[in-house]
């Protein structure tokens, strides 16, 4: 299961990490039933879980975490990298930006795995979870306010999967149909196979609720500046690609009232300025130009924020631990090229980055090593396989590498010295095993031609990050090269995959599902604009992603998962990389902030405390003098 962002621009992407930043410990609410009879024979959910019992009650009246009586008003500017220039963010093309569509269910930042009804009043789910039920509510509108209907529900689902993104296609696959029940219900049936799969319901309430009247008239598949009607709680004001956006508060939102939004949505307008240069936009942020930043640094967060402002207790630094699930970040290796399509040549170039020395030299110490793609969750791959997992690999034993059964799989360690002759020795001897050779300093395979390999790049600060790695696989005689290009050229490449290396996070839910379809399947390997990053194309890895989604129960979940972060592991289609256990985090002190905080530390319930930007407005004026 992947949440789906009902409200999709830069500036929540990067105000929604900060959370409660300065809050009290985090309480929580009192567990409760949300259930009753249904009259198709299921169950009525008001929260829907099949997982866990939800915090919250039927009748809550907001989030734990939000302030209730938190002032409505003010601007909040926040900034991204890079340039945009599509406000379509569902079909996948060009570099988008802007606002999607409110989901049927939403979630919140106490629990990960329940889904409270936004759009949906409730829905409905029988006991084998083979269709799914949603009573829409009846205040429910489009900007317009016309209500929002059975018709639009079916209109987003056919539309998604016939023209979005390839996410879309993947993560919708098993939902066959939608169809209207009455003028405020509408249902779907799932296509599992004969398989019981209760993330379905999660899925279906997640789908991005479009309007069929505006788009009734527009090239969905097209990128567009143009805006388009939703029902959410900000709307567009003013497009100036490529250098920022600015929302608005929508001061008819219909469910502005309801508990889920109560405390939230807090500030009038909301801007985005863009950035082609980290540490100009981090100048930028010193000097009063926009509020927030999230730092993804090391040596700015340790070395950057010395300025009058932050000494004058003007800018607030905070370090916030960050309880949710680490995404994978790594060099991902392009295995569509065929001079990466040896695991022997994958995992030579492993050997190349010292990840000790450079998190000594040029991190501070402030990084731990990834070695998973569920780092620091259950379902993680750890010691070797045992019990259930084992018993899902072995079928696959002679398709498999023989560590899988036989040895952890740990990223290659040094001792930081920056001495890495044995390292580099281990990497020689797999390129020999892989059919390569020296020849005039140069590594060529049986037909004599040199392998080259290009990072391509979309961050400057990436370069001298590679630079060591570039260095080391030079001494091995590859011709390596770093290629930084800006986002739009950067974006057109990926989604076409034309690239060799490139610097990938890649995220994972807490309840994997259909979404890792479109990670690691063949179909998505051959996809354009998939996320299949690194190509994976193998009939184990496909195998083990339908068995995680066909999963019965969540001990069957787990050990298929752990089982496929295995086979992923020890096929080295990542070079894995650092992660950090705080959010580094940096902004103006103009923001009230709720008092309790989120399990998760993730809240967008912060608003502009009037006093303190008087306050902050009035030094800013002196420090520009």
């Amino acid at each position: 299961m992947r949440k789906i962002a009902g409200l999709i621009t830069a500036v929540a992407l990067t105000f929604a990490m900060a959370g409660a930043a300065v809050a009290q410990e985090y309480k929580s609410p009192a567990a409760a039933t949300n259930k009753a009879p249904g009259k198709n024979g299921g169950t009525i959910y008001y929260a829907y879980s099949h997982e866990t019992d939800p915090l919250y009650p039927r009748d809550f009246k907001n989030w734990n975490y939000v302030n209730p009586n938190a002032p409505k008003g003010g601007t909040y500017r926040g900034w991204g990298f890079g340039t945009f220039d599509n406000l379509n963010v569902f079909n996948g093309k060009g570099t988008a930006a802007g606002i999607g569509g409110e989901p049927l269910m939403t979630t919140n930042a106490d629990e990960l795995s329940v889904h409270y009804g936004l759009l949906a009043e409730y829905l409905e789910v029988p006991d084998d979870a083979a269709w799914v039920i949603f009573r829409l509510r009846d205040e429910a509108k489009w900007w317009d306010g016309t209500p929002v209907l059975p018709e639009d529900v079916i209109f987003s689902l056919e539309k998604l999967k016939a023209e979005g993104s390839p996410f879309y296609r993947q993560y919708f696959k098993n939902l066959a149909k939608a169809e209207k029940v009455s003028e405020r219900e509408v249902r779907f049936t799932f296509d599992t196979g004969g398989e019981i799969n209760k993330e379905l319901p999660y899925i279906s309430g997640q789908l991005p609720i479009l309007s069929r009247t505006a788009w009734a008239n527009r090239d969905f598949a097209a990128t567009t500046l143009e805006p388009f009607m939703s029902s959410g709680p900000y709307r567009i004001k003013t497009v100036n690609s490529p250098n920022f956006i600015e929302l608005e508060r929508v001061p008819t939102y219909w469910g502005v009232n309801l508990p889920m939004n109560v405390g939230q949505n807090n500030f009038d307008n909301m801007r985005t300025d863009y950035y082609g240069d980290f540490q100009v936009a981090l100048e930028a942020f010193k000097a009063g130009d926009y509020d927030f930043r999230s730092e993804n640094s090391a040596i700015r967060w340790a070395t950057g924020y010395e300025s009058p402002a932050v000494a004058q207790g003007l800018i607030t630094k905070a370090l916030i631990p960050n309880n949710l699930p680490k995404d994978l970040q790594g060099y991902f290796i392009n295995t569509r090229k065929p001079k990466f399509a040896d695991r022997k040549v994958r995992e030579a170039l492993q050997y190349a980055m010292d990840f000790e020395w450079m998190n000594k030299t040029l991190f501070y110490d402030q990084y731990t090593r990834l070695r998973s793609y569920w780092e620091k969750q259950e379902y993680s791959a750890t010691g070797l396989p045992t019990g259930k997992e084992l018993e899902i690999l072995t079928p696959f034993k002679a398709q498999l590498p023989p560590e899988v059964f036989t040895t952890e799989y740990n990223p290659p360690k040094t001792d930081g010295t920056g001495n890495s002759r044995a390292q580099l020795m281990r990497a020689q001897t797999l390129f020999q095993e892989a059919g390569y050779t020296v020849r005039n300093n140069r590594l060529v395979n049986a037909a004599g031609e040199p392998l080259t390999i290009e990072f391509l790049l979309v961050q400057a600060d990436f370069e001298r990050l590679t630079a060591p790695m570039v260095q080391n696989l030079e001494r091995l005689g590859v011709v390596a090269t770093i290629r930084t290009v800006d986002t739009s050229q950067y974006q057109q490449r990926l989604q076409t995959f034309d690239f060799d290396i490139i610097v990938h996070s890649q995220g994972q839910s807490t309840y994997p599902g259909n979404e890792q379809r479109e990670m690691w399947t063949c179909d998505a390997a051959k996809t354009e604009n998939a996320d299949n990053m690194p190509g994976v194309c193998d009939p184990v890895v496909d195998a083990l992603v339908e068995k995680i989604i066909s999963a019965p129960d969540k001990a069957t979940l787990v050990a298929t998962t752990k089982a496929l972060d295995r086979v992923l592991q020890w096929g080295f289609y990542a070079i894995p990389q650092w992660t950090v256990d705080n959010y580094r985090l940096a902004y103006w002190d103009k923001f009230g902030v709720p008092e309790t905080k989120s399990k998760y530390g993730v809240t967008t319930g912060w608003w502009i405390d009037a006093e303190k930007e008087r306050r902050v407005n009035a030094a800013k004026a002196q420090l520009r003098r």
